[in-house]
């Protein structure tokens, strides 16, 4: 499609409310999702709440060959489908739904310098854990990502998958770290959080923003999340400042009857089927 295709697309895509029958899409809850699709999940749908924007949850087994862009989540509205949080939140905002408005410029460099280091450095760190420590990738990543298939398709996914996370972990420079390299750049990370966080109920204050949503869904994922090892979740209770932070979100945009779904969405991400 061309840009200008794309261009009179988006503006028709714009001029049109958000529908009541607006979907997301995620791997299967019981036995498949991981903790990486788990948080960028989470982190849609906590972005969605925040914009008071309604949306229902289908978890499919194709999930990730059903994406444009081969990734999870994706949104299905309309006409359009959007996936990833950054996408997601641009096409929204061509719908009038924002919350990074009020932020002016120097802010919003800001909030998306610490977007970038949860993605680099989070987001990172989920996928060497799940796919580059061997215990893990055995007894956790490769079941839970191949067992909606059967034999010979569940190895094969499981082990194409596994080749394709390792090759992105050399080409970004991290295939030669350690286990406890990677924990330790999660603390940094998390330190870093903290500290721009402060007191404050929110990174920027009062209102929450797509920053928010994003360090909501890795952190409450990565807390709530069984692993082989409890050094990931432990690196976070550290801080006192993001666990206030992530009860926050949950009580405030995730109602009680959603609440059972939420962590059990979470905890389930990485055991063993």
């Amino acid at each position: 499609m061309s840009l200008a295709a794309e261009a009179f697309v988006s503006q028709i895509a714009a001029s049109e409310p958000w529908p009541e029958t607006a979907t997301l899409y995620q791997p299967l809850k019981e036995g498949q999702i991981l903790l990486s699709d788990c948080a960028s999940s989470l982190a849609v749908q906590a972005y969605l709440r925040m914009c008071n924007l309604p949306v229902r949850v289908s978890c499919r087994a194709n999930a990730e060959y059903m994406s444009p862009s081969g990734k999870v989540p994706f949104i299905h509205v309309g006409n359009q489908v959007v996936s990833e949080l950054g996408p997601i939140v641009q096409f929204t905002k061509a719908k009038g739904h924002s919350l990074s408005d009020g932020l002016d410029e120097v802010q919003r460099a800001e909030m998306k310098a610490y977007m970038e280091l949860v993605n680099n450095m989070l987001l990172t760190a989920e996928l060497y854990i799940q796919w580059c420590d061997e215990n893990t990738a055995a007894e956790v990543s490769r079941p839970r990502y191949s067992s909606p298939y059967s034999w010979p398709l569940n190895h094969i996914l499981a082990y194409q998958k596994q080749w394709e996370v390792r090759r992105k972990m050399n080409a970004i420079g991290w295939a030669g770290k350690t286990l406890e390299q990677v924990y330790e750049d999660v603390n940094q990370c998390c330190q870093a959080l903290s500290q721009r966080l402060g007191t404050q109920p929110y990174f920027f204050n009062k209102h929450p923003t797509e920053l928010d949503a994003l360090v909501f869904g890795h952190l409450f994922t990565i807390l709530t999340t069984q692993l082989t090892s409890d050094e990931l979740s432990e690196k976070i209770k550290n801080y006192s400042n993001l666990l206030a932070f992530c009860r926050r979100i949950e009580q405030t945009y995730f109602e009680d009857h959603d609440k059972e779904d939420l962590a059990s969405s979470s905890s389930r991400a990485s055991k063993g089927p």
